[in-house]
């Protein structure tokens, strides 16, 4: 199936796409394609104007801000899975990016573009949720940080307003004793598709306990969701199996699931509590 025509803007910086963004209300910014392109196909979107960023100097890198990492707009998947300091500082991530589709989507699709796209199943989302990323919005009036926690507002809509472009993704540095996972079940079984149910995991052990932990949800609902209940039941545990299998017992409490083709209610809640205990153990296993 073919998308419907539209207008092509290639602007070749910053200001020019967000001018062409505040001159084309409804416009989509197109980098990778991987998201946008499929839906224009099956015209389940149809916007008249497509600005493509891609040819945009400053937003292909991966910057160390010295307390963040920062991940620009066009970074695809292979290079946040590959990078140093993305797997020093945010190993979920990391994994989460090695396992977005097949090869040819992560050497084309990107990190930002994932983000943005806000899929109830994705795997990049839940990770930066987990690690407490920040999202850099520009638009022609400046530029504004959004807290990951409020980044993520409903199935398929971030906080970005429409004249707006995500420059960036920052991922806090960790210290030491902090580490993180990110584990799923994907539809075809294995990790490399959409999530059944996924899990990531950001833990803290000080002086022989759990300090921190932030444990966020991918594929039971209608956004990737932090789960508080377990955050709650293992902060202050010894971070032995039992406490971990007791407190990941909780992962879906005060959590709506959602049934979908991929499974029931309760299938999904018993896959968030397996998840949740093997990336909790993965995050502790890394420090």
């Amino acid at each position: 199936m073919y998308p419907r025509q539209f207008e092509y803007l290639a602007p070749s910086s910053l200001d020019e796409a967000l001018a062409a963004l505040d001159a084309h209300p409804g416009a989509k910014v197109l980098a990778g394609g991987m998201s946008l392109l499929p839906m224009m196909k099956l015209r389940l979107l149809s916007p008249e104007v497509v600005v493509d960023i891609g040819r945009i100097p400053g937003l292909d890198g991966i910057t160390d801000h010295g307390d963040s990492v920062g991940i620009g707009a066009l970074v695809t998947h292979a290079e946040v899975a590959a990078d140093v300091l993305v797997m020093r500082n945010g190993a979920a991530l990391a994994t989460a990016a090695s396992w977005t589709g097949d090869r040819q989507v992560r050497n084309r699709g990107t990190c930002c573009g994932a983000m943005a796209h806000a899929d109830v199943a994705a795997d990049q989302p839940v990770a930066a949720l987990a690690l407490g990323a920040t999202f850099v919005a520009a638009s022609s009036s400046g530029t504004r940080a959004i807290a990951a926690g409020d980044f993520f507002v409903d199935t398929m809509m971030s906080a970005l307003a429409p004249n707006e472009i995500l420059t960036e993704v920052r991922i806090p540095k960790t210290g030491p004793g902090t580490a993180s996972a990110y584990d799923k079940l994907g539809r075809r079984g294995g990790h490399t598709d959409y999530a059944v149910a996924g899990v990531a995991a950001s833990v803290t052990r000080s002086n022989g306990s759990i300090g921190g932990a932030t444990v966020a949800l991918t594929g039971v609902g209608n956004k990737p969701t932090l789960s508080h209940a377990v955050m709650d039941a293992l902060v202050g545990t010894d971070g032995s199996d039992a406490a971990i299998e007791a407190a990941a017992a909780h992962a879906t409490d005060g959590v709506e699931v959602l049934e979908d083709l991929y499974g029931s209610v309760e299938y999904k809640t018993h896959l968030a509590s397996v998840f949740t205990a093997r990336a909790i153990k993965a995050a502790l296993n890394a420090i």
